[in-house]
């Protein structure tokens, strides 16, 4: 009976302390955790399966934004030596907790926001209606009201990634400053 106590605080620790995050632990441990997790499966609701699958997801998600995340530093960093001699690059002095620079991907399907050492990623659509609120008529405020909103409403991460609590925060000006730096709008006849 001791035996199984020992067996069942072992899947325990190694079920709350996974030794990796990205998800390429041993192969010994991923089967020990798949198992584990199979023979709950029959024991949780329907609520608790929904629950679980939705926290796959999400770690899927947050996986494949590290990844792009270090791909893109690395990029940087490569682009940082290669440019050490040469003209600095176009993007701004890199401000503690201020956005930084944005890129298209190499589709041009999405748009990568630098803010402080963090790239956020924007799909064509966010970017275009991000720029055409940046770019349109009304006072600094009023802009600046605009763009809190549409995050507020369709980004709301990015608000709670660069601690912005209102329409008077100044990283909104960063932004819309990149934002019309970066596009501007067609002319409609």
């Amino acid at each position: 009976m001791a035996k199984e106590v020992k067996k069942s605080v072992s899947k325990a620790k190694a079920a709350g302390s996974p030794k990796k995050k990205n998800g390429s632990g041993s192969s010994r441990e991923k089967e020990n955790l798949a198992a584990e997790l199979k023979s709950l499966i029959p024991k949780l609701d329907e609520e608790g399966l929904a629950f679980l699958v939705k926290q796959a997801q999400v770690h899927l998600y947050n996986m494949q934004v590290d990844a792009l995340n270090k791909t893109m530093i690395r990029e940087e960093e490569r682009s940082r030596k290669s440019v050490s001699g040469k003209a600095k690059s176009k993007a701004r002095p890199s401000a503690d907790n201020d956005f930084v620079d944005i890129k298209p991907s190499d589709t041009g399907s999405s748009y990568f926001l630098l803010y402080s050492n963090q790239w956020i990623s924007f799909s064509k659509t966010e970017i275009a209606d991000l720029a055409k609120i940046a770019l349109s008529d009304g006072t600094n405020l009023e802009i600046r009201e605009r763009v809190f909103n549409w995050l507020l409403r369709e980004r709301n991460d990015i608000l709670n990634t660069a601690s912005i609590a209102n329409k008077f925060d100044n990283r909104l000006n960063t932004l819309i400053d990149i934002l019309k730096e970066n596009f501007k709008l067609k002319k409609s006849r």
